[in-house]
């Protein structure tokens, strides 16, 4: 399939997702929108339309990763144990357990207890993005895969940007986190979905967020899907709605696609040894401008892969291209 012809199938295809499921998402009939359209509108939405990406992460090394835009965080600093290291080696290509013609990226955290001896795993996408649908699927785990139980670790799929001073109205965060034994004054297993206004970081730490949580076991594979259009953030665990937020919550910057594992700060077992944890990651996809319901995403997944097209980027750069620090 030629570039051109790839954008025309996503273009017609998500447009036909949005005006035809439940009711039609833009919440007006086929008819009216094509009345009511114009030639400026239509190339605004088609430009929209365009701005697509898709990554299967079909990769033999984190080379590839990195040339597709990816960055494989180094730098010291927030969220976690302070002192610890944010590992490069901890991101790894491997075989899906369950498909062995199946490539995942695995994310591997370690800790003995100690700051000098924790190691965190985090990748982001360009510094880009902002209303449109996001989707992705990922395996949480509930245990390490070595090592005794008891940390108190975050796995995650978010969006960010940058923090420009403390309290900053501009600042847009939307997490996925899933917390298998608890934290933050909950305890067992929590997942939560969280909308950011903003906040002041420590050690004059405060925050204005909402969040809901499902306080279950959640260990497995999940497609997590949040919907940014019309002043309403969605979150869509596994198909079914799970939390709706908006107002003053809404993101108004441009932000980055995460992926992190990490350690709450004093949350680390009293137990001997060092202890893994991993979190993988099957795909991730994003399209500019339109609310495409789950099961629209698991289509689009699903031929895409049938034309083994594993990668797709035609989200543009901003201008000028906005600095992606993947710090945070």
């Amino acid at each position: 399939m030629t570039k051109s012809a790839m954008a025309f199938w996503i273009a017609s295809s998500t447009l036909l997702c949005l005006l035809t499921s439940a009711g039609t998402t833009s919440g007006v009939s086929l008819a009216k929108a094509k009345k009511a359209s114009s030639h400026d509108s239509q190339t605004g939405s088609m430009r929209k339309l365009n701005q697509f990406l898709f990554d299967d992460f079909s990769y033999l090394n984190n080379s590839q990763l990195e040339k597709n835009g990816w960055i494989i965080r180094t730098e010291p600093g927030w969220p976690g144990v302070p002192g610890a290291t944010w590992s490069k080696a901890g991101v790894t290509i491997v075989k899906d357990p369950a498909n062995a013609k199946n490539s995942i990226i695995r994310m591997t955290s370690s800790t003995d207890g100690t700051s000098a001896n924790t190691t965190q795993t985090q990748i982001c996408h360009q510094r880009k993005y902002l209303e449109g649908t996001y989707a992705a699927r990922v395996r949480f785990t509930d245990k390490p895969v070595s090592g005794e139980p008891g940390d108190q670790v975050v796995q995650s799929f978010y969006t960010i940007s940058p923090l420009k001073a403390p309290m900053d109205l501009d600042y847009s965060e939307l997490d996925w986190e899933y917390l298998p034994i608890g934290g933050w004054g909950i305890d067992g297993p929590t997942l939560y979905a969280t909308t950011w206004e903003t906040f002041s970081p420590e050690p004059n730490w405060k925050k204005d967020n909402v969040f809901e949580t499902i306080r279950t076991a959640q260990g497995g594979w999940h497609t997590l899907v949040t919907q940014v259009t019309e002043g309403k953030v969605r979150y869509f665990l596994d198909g079914k709605l799970f939390v709706e937020h908006g107002g003053n919550y809404y993101p108004e910057d441009t932000m980055s696609i995460n992926f992190n594992l990490w350690f709450i700060r004093d949350g680390m077992a009293k137990a001997s040894g060092v202890r893994q944890y991993v979190e993988d990651i099957d795909w991730v996809l994003f399209q500019a401008g339109m609310r495409l319901a789950p099961e629209n995403v698991e289509d689009v997944v699903a031929d895409l892969r049938r034309q083994r097209i594993y990668f797709r980027d035609t989200v543009p750069a901003k201008v000028p291209a906005l600095v992606s620090p993947c710090n945070f």
